[in-house]
């Protein structure tokens, strides 16, 4: 008698998280769905690296320097990992509160507020929590049911909760958060020297094609370079000013989201309860600072289901199928022995007995 056995699938806790992301690697990859410019990112970086290395890179190792392709292929290798970094992880998303969560806080909100008379606004939820001597309103999120933490904020593209929230960056195709920052600002910044390297040593290529074969007729042989001039002029303005703004903001020790909203900057002048005072300390917690594992657990095996929902077997679906009749107790064993829970009234009346000859086929 052969015995089948059945493998069940796997559910990993990926395939059931909420929110608009989109997951690759059996969850190890984590992007958001729209990732349009995240490859137009990849092209221009791609095709514009491409065309140096092929074109002005062998002329320019000849007459000037080997050096020149080596510092490039470096800030090209870096850029490309920094870039991957930021858009296949998790920039800290917050997990959703559970159903038994979700009722327990709404039932510690109603004792606190008490009841709203019918017609009255109910008042907003919101605690209040102190960090280094400075009161800090941790709000509500009604869609992840949970109080979010310090520097939280939800993203309406990815339907999440991220702790340390900056931005969601289509250009990377992932939001920025606690968990991919540093990834985020070490990308732009090489980046941004990897533009300015590039444009100014096709602006060499042309200045000593031209030399030698008259400015116009060395446009004409590389149009490969004027386009690389051009996609890199373009560039390096958004990139080196966008750098800029977040070496400041890495000095002050404070976010996109803060730096938009003026949470330190209004009227009330409320001081950045963050930031150390220094420029040296805030660049070192920013930059350089413990990063917090993720909280998701996104290759995490789901739970089985209760015995009472759970799918039926294929032993027991194909005993199901099959017209029930007596079978002889000595072939069942104690772990094959049913379950008698009917009781006498339910008991139907005994069936006679078959044949010994039908037993016998019925056996083979």
């Amino acid at each position: 008698m052969s015995v089948m056995v059945v493998r069940k699938k796997v559910t990993r806790k990926w395939e059931k998280l909420p929110g608009r992301n989109t997951f690759c690697c059996d969850g190890r990859v984590m992007m958001a769905r729209q990732k349009g410019i995240f490859y137009l990112t990849l092209f221009l970086i791609l095709g514009t690296c491409t065309l140096f290395f092929a074109f002005e890179c062998r002329y320019l190792a000849v007459q000037l320097s080997p050096a020149i392709p080596v510092f490039a292929a470096m800030l090209f290798l870096f850029s490309m990992a920094t870039l991957l970094r930021t858009s296949f992880s998790d920039p800290g998303v917050i997990p959703r509160a559970l159903p038994d969560e979700a009722a327990f806080i709404e039932m510690e909100i109603e004792a606190t507020n008490g009841a709203v008379p019918q017609g009255q606004r109910p008042p907003p939820r919101i605690k209040n929590f102190q960090i280094n001597n400075q009161i800090v309103k941790l709000k509500y999120c009604y869609t992840c049911k949970i109080f979010r933490p310090p520097r939280a904020s939800h993203c309406s593209i990815c339907d999440n909760c991220v702790e340390r929230f900056d931005h969601h960056c289509p250009w990377v195709g992932n939001c920025v958060g606690k968990r991919n920052y540093r990834y985020f600002y070490l990308f732009i910044l090489s980046l941004s020297l990897l533009t300015i390297y590039v444009f100014a040593f096709n602006i060499v290529y042309v200045a000593l094609k031209s030399l030698k074969i008259g400015f116009l007729e060395t446009l004409k042989e590389t149009p490969g370079t004027v386009l690389e001039v051009l996609i890199c002029f373009f560039t390096l303005w958004s990139v080196v000013g966008l750098t800029g703004f977040h070496t400041f903001l890495v000095a002050l020790n404070q976010t996109t989201n803060e730096d938009i909203k003026g949470s330190w900057t209004g009227k009330n002048r409320v001081q950045n309860p963050y930031s150390h005072g220094n420029i040296v300390k805030n660049c070192c917690e920013v930059l350089c600072g413990p990063l917090p594992p993720s909280v998701l657990d996104r290759r995490g095996i789901l739970p089985l289901e209760e015995s009472g929902s759970r799918p039926p077997s294929t032993q027991e679906t194909s005993s199901s199928l099959l017209p029930q009749s007596p079978a002889p107790t000595e072939h069942l064993n104690s772990n094959e022995m049913p379950e008698d829970t009917s009781t006498p009234e339910e008991m139907p009346p005994p069936e006679p007995p078959e044949p010994p000859q039908e037993e016998t086929e019925a056996e083979k």
